[in-house]
Formats: C-alpha cells, sequence, structure tokens
C-alpha cells in the first residue's frame, strides 16, 4: 500500500513540475513580450487624442457644419425625388459639391463682416 502511495505520489510530483515548469515558460514568454512592446512604444509617438474641442466656437463650428451638411443632403434629396434622369442627379450632385464651398464662405466667412 505505501508503495502505491509512493508511486501516485511520484506521478503527482511529476505533474506538478510539469506544470510548474510550463507556467514559468509562459510567464517568462510574456514578460519577453511585454518588454518587447513596452520598447516599441516607447519608440514611437505619443498617440494625440481625437475627442474634439470643447469651446463655444468648436460647438458653433460644429452646428454650422451639421446645418450645411442637412441642407445639402436636403436639396439633394429633392432633386432625386422630382427628377428621374440620371444625368440631372448626377449634375446636381456635382454642382453642389463644387458651389458648396463657395456659398459657405460666401455665408459664413467672418472675416468680410464689418
Amino acid at each position: 500500500m505505501s508503495r502505491e502511495r509512493a508511486t501516485r505520489r511520484a506521478d503527482r510530483e511529476q505533474v506538478a513540475t510539469l506544470a510548474r515548469a510550463t507556467r514559468e515558460r509562459r510567464a517568462a514568454r510574456d514578460a519577453r513580450r511585454r518588454a518587447t512592446r513596452s520598447a516599441w512604444r516607447a519608440r514611437l509617438p505619443r498617440r494625440t487624442r481625437w475627442r474634439g474641442q470643447q469651446g463655444l466656437l468648436a460647438r458653433r463650428r460644429r452646428a454650422q457644419n451639421a446645418i450645411i451638411l442637412g441642407l445639402y443632403l436636403s436639396v439633394q434629396a429633392i432633386v432625386w425625388l422630382l427628377t428621374a434622369d440620371p444625368w440631372v442627379r448626377l449634375a446636381s450632385a456635382l454642382l453642389g459639391v463644387l458651389a458648396l464651398p463657395v456659398l459657405v464662405t460666401l455665408t459664413l466667412d467672418r472675416r468680410s463682416r464689418p
């Protein structure tokens, strides 16, 4: 009976030793990966924030851009609903894309106002 216990204990110890060695290899590999990753991150430039500006002018600009986009899309929707000719639709889309910056500059440019 004691011989069986000794062999079972030896088997358990062998399995535990193998598991410990596997854990140590994984831990060493993870540590190497973390070190490599941190070394690469140290070489790369810092990530910039993509969160937008929070001031009054930024909010006003976002509102103006939303209104401009809404008006452009509504004009295009009206043209698409009223005409079935694809050339007219394409022409209105291209004309809108080309004329939109001019109209925005003329209507919203604050530098030309007294």
